[in-house]
């Protein structure tokens, strides 16, 4: 394990950081909130610290990087982004500990959306800009956005890629890998650009059509309104934000592809077409399963039953109404759908519908061979065969993403953390979600779990964005020796 080429490519992404603060200050010199300054403290002392990482480890050669130094420097460089990045939420004084303003951090850049905030409305406008340019940075990766920049610095780039893109199979556009990370965040900043449009056009004032589009693309769920989302009280801007919730669940390589002029792109691909098959499936069920009791009118329903479906599905976690006073079936499948997650090459989270889907074939195959024991039959994924690597990668990461699950489910419960709260934060945080039920639901926030439990929520929101492997990789003894 090379070190130095750790600390240098994290030198990177702290110097990118500070820099990435300026904005959120000027937003706060134009609003005056008194944030001006924290603002740029902060964006000084990381970008000092990043240049010193920088020029400490300029002699090192950064040749043929190690899969091993890859998953170290994606682990390590989220998690020193996610220290640094709490330094204005605890300078302004919004968070008066460290370990929630470290919290509000990872949940912003791991675009988990869960908070700690118990007055949004009252926290410095500078602030909110940048607890919302986190999670749009955070969204399609740090790591890949520096991926169109390290090669010129000589810096090879395959292992960050692998260990940073949240799917099983990495999707490389073009054959330079910088072109690839440079293709992804055009499209995405392109599709940013659209909802700012379409959301001004609804009312919102450009500040915060700015901050919900950074918070919508990233499927992150920060919003600038202690009601949410619900907050701006407009069946426009529901509609806008459902539609942009689901474009971001979608693996962004289709985005491109639609770009291209492939108009069946979405639906000819296996996994968004089951993703939208989904997602439009649950939506009417809720609905209908919410009308009468809770709403009068089948559109009302609708309009609310398929905002939370697909809010949670993606993994945004905005919130439009108190779905823990829905009756039990539409809040059961809401948890089912905190665990199915969005697409793989998407900005959501969860454990993948592709990961699903493969898993449910394995099952349906291991139950056909019981039945024709002689027989030979391979797992299919739009007409071609999976490699039985891919499948026991999937179904590894299933059983430890369930392990770690319960395991964390535990420890929080320990705390004296109520049964519902402790799984359901668990799982929102494991699969970037934001809110869950109980103490955690769409109308409360994570303050009140005690700070032990929040570093292992932490330690949750790292593992879901970072696909477990390249987190709990430290564990392993083997990772270590030579």
């Amino acid at each position: 394990m090379r070190w130095p080429v750790v600390t240098y490519i994290t030198g990177i992404l702290l110097f990118a950081l500070g820099l990435c603060m300026l904005p959120a200050a000027l937003c706060a010199y134009l609003y005056d909130g008194g944030d001006f300054v924290p603002l740029i403290l902060s964006g000084l002392f990381t970008t000092l610290s990043g240049a010193v990482a920088i020029l400490s480890c300029r002699d090192t050669a950064f040749e043929n990087i190690s899969q091993r130094e890859g998953m170290a420097i994606v682990a390590v460089g989220w998690t020193v982004v996610g220290i640094y990045g709490a330094l204005p939420f605890y300078f302004s004084g919004a968070f008066p500990q460290f370990v929630d303003a470290f919290f509000e951090s990872v949940s912003g850049f791991t675009t988990t959306g869960s908070s700690v905030l118990t007055s949004i409305e009252t926290v410095p406008k500078g602030i909110l800009f940048w607890r919302s340019l986190i999670q749009w940075l955070g969204g399609m990766g740090i790591i890949v956005l520096s991926l169109a920049i390290l090669p010129f610095l000589g810096v090879g780039g395959m292992q960050l890629y692998k260990a940073e893109v949240p799917s099983p199979v990495p999707d490389k556009l073009k054959p330079r890998l910088s072109e690839t990370a440079s293709i992804l965040w055009k499209v995405y900043a392109l599709i940013s650009v659209v909802e700012v449009v379409l959301l001004l056009f609804g009312g919102m004032s450009f500040y915060d059509a700015l901050c919900h589009t950074f918070t919508t693309m990233p499927t992150g769920g920060f919003s600038t309104k202690n009601a949410s989302v619900a907050g701006f009280n407009s069946t426009y801007i529901d509609v806008v934000i459902i539609v942009f919730m689901v474009l971001a669940g979608i693996n962004f390589s289709l985005h491109y592809q639609m770009l291209r002029g492939k108009t069946l792109a979405f639906w000819q691909d296996a996994e968004c077409r089951w993703f939208l098959i989904i997602v439009a499936g649950l939506s009417l069920v809720v609905s209908l399963d919410i009308h009468g009791s809770v709403y009068k009118s089948f559109g009302e329903a609708f309009r609310y039953g398929s905002f939370q479906v697909v809010s949670i599905i993606t993994t945004t976690g905005y919130a439009t109404a108190d779905y823990e006073l829905w009756p039990g079936l539409s809040q059961v499948l809401i948890f089912l759908c905190m665990f199915i997650g969005a697409s793989a090459g998407s900005t959501g989270g969860g454990m993948k519908v592709v990961r699903v889907m493969l898993c449910m074939k394995y099952c349906y195959r291991e139950l056909y061979t019981l039945i024709h024991p002689r027989a030979v039959s391979s797992i299919k994924l739009a007409g071609k065969a999976v490699s039985e690597d891919v499948m026991r990668s999937i179904i590894g990461f299933i059983a430890i993403y369930i392990g770690l699950f319960g395991v964390c489910s535990v420890l929080l419960a320990g705390m004296g953390v109520d049964f519902v709260t402790a799984f359901t934060a668990v799982g929102s945080c494991i699969g970037n979600i934001g809110p869950g039920f109980g103490l955690v639901g769409p109308a409360e926030n994570f303050a009140l779990i005690p700070s032990a439990g929040k570093w292992i929520l932490i330690w949750c929101m790292l593992l879901g964005r970072l696909e477990i492997y390249t987190v709990i990789i430290f564990l392993v003894p083997e990772f270590w020796r030579k």
